[in-house]
């Protein structure tokens, strides 16, 4: 790899955000394609956080700021993306179910998701299964994750789909789950393709369902 780009991967992957904007920086400057930088340095440094989280070489505070040094590489990297028509892998609508205002698991999920190369609409915590329905129409996502700290508001995510299924949003989408109390049985029980454990497996589901 080279020297500037795997700088900008050793910052993401140890969680330098004071220096991680500074190195993508230089390494544009230096002329290196925005997208090299994205793949090499951003994707793959988490790629590599979240093996280590699944090893348990690393836990959630670890992954936790490694995500937040990609935002900062991400943000500096989008409009040079945009400009080079570099097309991201998919979209994804992430949201906590209605009821729930559990957010920092959704966060991180959502932030591992953009660091696969995913385009990501937050819609926040207490999400209405209505405003979702609309979210989708506008956005048009090839996936929609939903998640639920609380087994009270499990039933939402049945509902939201439910909703999705009768004003014919649902067609050609992928509906992904998560959350503490929330299984595998619990995704197939409701119809949901997709459940994450953990949001590393929830940026692998995502890019296997895309593909």
């Amino acid at each position: 790899m080279e020297e500037k780009i795997q700088a900008v991967y050793e910052a993401v992957l140890n969680g330098a955000m004071a220096d991680t904007r500074g190195l993508v920086q230089q390494t544009l400057d230096a002329g290196h394609d925005a997208d090299m930088i994205l793949k090499e340095g951003l994707t793959a440094a988490m790629s590599e956080i979240g093996a280590r989280f699944e090893s348990g070489e690393a836990y959630v505070p670890e992954m936790l700021i490694s995500a937040k040094s990609m935002k900062f590489g991400l943000e500096l990297l989008r409009p040079h993306l945009v400009a080079a028509d570099v097309q991201p892998i998919g979209k994804v609508i992430i949201g906590t179910v209605q009821g729930d205002l559990h957010d920092i698991g959704k966060n991180l999920v959502g932030m591992m998701m953009e660091g696969a190369g995913f385009d990501v609409v937050d819609l926040g915590a207490d999400v209405k299964p209505e405003d979702l329905i609309e979210a989708i129409k506008e956005h048009k996502p090839d996936i929609v994750a939903m998640s639920a700290l609380l087994t009270t508001t499990m039933g939402n995510m049945k509902t939201a789909i439910e909703m999705m299924a009768e004003t014919g949003v649902k067609d050609g989408l992928k509906v992904m789950i998560g959350g503490a109390p929330v299984t595998q049985d619990y995704a197939n029980e409701i119809g949901a393709e997709g459940f994450g454990i953990d949001a590393s497996q929830a940026a692998k589901i995502a890019k296997i369902l895309v593909s």
